[in-house]
């Protein structure tokens, strides 16, 4: 996490708390030292690969792109699958199956949250929360 200091107009001093950003421009493999970043998709046809499971990393990818511009593909590690809900999409659990936020319906701002159970198989990572729609890979 970053900090910002500011001084407001009483010269009182404050911080602000900053999430750790990382914005894609190419594949990306993550690694639990990545734990807790909020990853910017603006770009088109990008994997991000998660580490394997492990109990509370956690991770958030939105869609900075323009609507319909850019699919978001968050793929699990061999051994691990994501299961949860976001909108009216539940993501089963399949193993070694990405979810994927579908380019046709993308829009701006659309994301997802998920954590680590450290459990393998289908509720390796499970959804905490998220908007837009998600589908599992085919």
């Amino acid at each position: 996490m970053n900090n910002i200091t500011y001084t407001d107009s009483k010269g009182n001093v404050g911080v602000l708390s900053t999430v750790a950003i990382h914005e894609l421009t190419d594949n990306l493999a993550l690694t639990v030292h990545d734990s807790g970043k909020t990853i910017f998709v603006g770009v088109d046809a990008k994997a991000v690969t998660l580490p394997p499971t492990k109990k509370g990393l956690k991770f958030t990818f939105v869609n900075t792109g323009d609507a319909g511009n850019n699919i978001i593909k968050v793929s699990p590690a061999a051994t691990d699958g994501i299961s949860g809900t976001v909108g009216a999409v539940t993501l089963d659990g399949t193993v070694n199956k990405a979810a994927q936020n579908t380019k046709a319906t993308a829009k701006t701002g659309d994301n997802i949250t998920i954590v680590g159970t450290g459990n393998a198989g289908a509720k390796a990572w499970i959804v905490i929360s998220g908007t837009g729609v998600w589908a599992k890979e085919a």
